[in-house]
């Protein structure tokens, strides 16, 4: 997820999917003008994004928009010269969204933009493919490398910006480039080691760029074996992890020479609640939403472990959780 305040006209822009023209400006309102790039069906007024965030909870959108990956440029240069500010989201899998909602414009780069096929020993995925459904294709294609992250609850997009990982393995690891539109509407095709990736991070979030594609470089293995090593993958997380309960998955990121599940144990806050949140008893790592938790709850309890384990042990913990909107 990233926010995106600047966007102009770029070379990626596709011809409308409704097909339709007219002219642009002023003496056209912002739904009008959305209605040029958009269908009714893609544009949702005051939206609730508990629908749309993997914790469940967050107020309304004014806007939330679905465009296809040749739609999304101009979209994003429509509301830069309406002034409206944007939120780019995924899934939703790492976000926190405030009780009062989000002014302006969510762009969802999701299903409508979730393309995945493989040629050769490459597997090409669209942002809004989740990371499961890009695994499974390239089981398919009986091609190896993508097992870890068959059960990160995510999409592409997001995983090539956070470099998403998981038992050992890196979006680094198999990744061959991304094409991310810049936000003044270039697209730029950038390299694996152009995209700098390290632990959660790449240049992407340093450009405020948007992941509209990326290319995995694979190797060709026998199907049942690439599923028999996601199958061990998937049983581990369902022991290990609290998958009954809305979360976003590990709500800190990883300090330097420790594990914040461990720490949040070992400072006794296992199965802390504020209101409907709480340190989840089967891994401390994981903040969950228990019994109707609002976001306000899930923030007080994020900055009630920050702070006891700064006090416990001089580590601050740096939230993995994107917090967005108003609270």
């Amino acid at each position: 997820m990233h926010r995106i305040y600047n966007a102009k006209p770029g070379s990626l822009v596709a011809k409308d999917r409704t097909g339709r023209g007219g002219k642009e400006g002023a003496d056209l309102s912002f739904q009008e003008q959305l209605l040029q790039i958009l269908t009714k069906e893609q544009i949702r007024m005051k939206e609730p994004m508990s629908r749309h965030t993997t914790f469940r909870t967050g107020g309304p959108a004014d806007y939330y928009l679905t465009p296809e990956i040749g739609q999304a440029a101009k979209v994003l240069a429509l509301c830069r010269r309406e002034g409206i500010p944007v939120e780019i989201i995924g899934n939703g899998s790492n976000l926190l969204v405030g009780d009062k909602g989000i002014r302006g414009a969510v762009v969802e780069i999701g299903q409508n933009a979730a393309e995945v096929y493989a040629q050769g020993t490459t597997l090409y995925a669209q942002a809004g493919a989740s990371l499961a459904k890009a695994a499974q294709e390239a089981a398919r294609a009986s091609l190896g490398g993508l097992e870890f992250a068959s059960g990160i609850p995510g999409t592409v997009g997001g995983a090539v910006v956070m470099n998403a990982g998981a038992y050992g393995g890196e979006m680094k690891h198999v990744l061959k480039w991304a094409k991310v539109l810049l936000p003044e509407g270039r697209v730029e095709e950038l390299s694996v080691q152009e995209l700098e990736l390290s632990y959660r991070h790449s240049l992407i979030q340093d450009l405020s760029g948007v992941v509209l594609e990326a290319a995995f470089s694979l190797k060709q293995e026998e199907e049942d074996l690439i599923r028999a090593q996601m199958e061990v993958y998937r049983n581990q997380r369902s022991q290990k992890q609290p998958l009954e309960y809305p979360s976003a998955g590990s709500t800190f990121k990883r300090p330097e020479g420790y594990f914040a599940g461990k720490l949040i144990m070992d400072a006794g806050l296992k199965g802390c609640r504020v209101g409907g949140a709480q340190v989840s008893e089967k891994h401390c790592g994981f903040v969950i939403n228990r019994d109707h938790a609002t976001a306000a709850d899930i923030r007080g309890l994020m900055e009630l472990v920050q702070n006891k384990v700064q006090e416990c042990f001089g580590v601050w913990l740096e939230p993995e959780v994107k917090m967005v909107g108003e609270f």
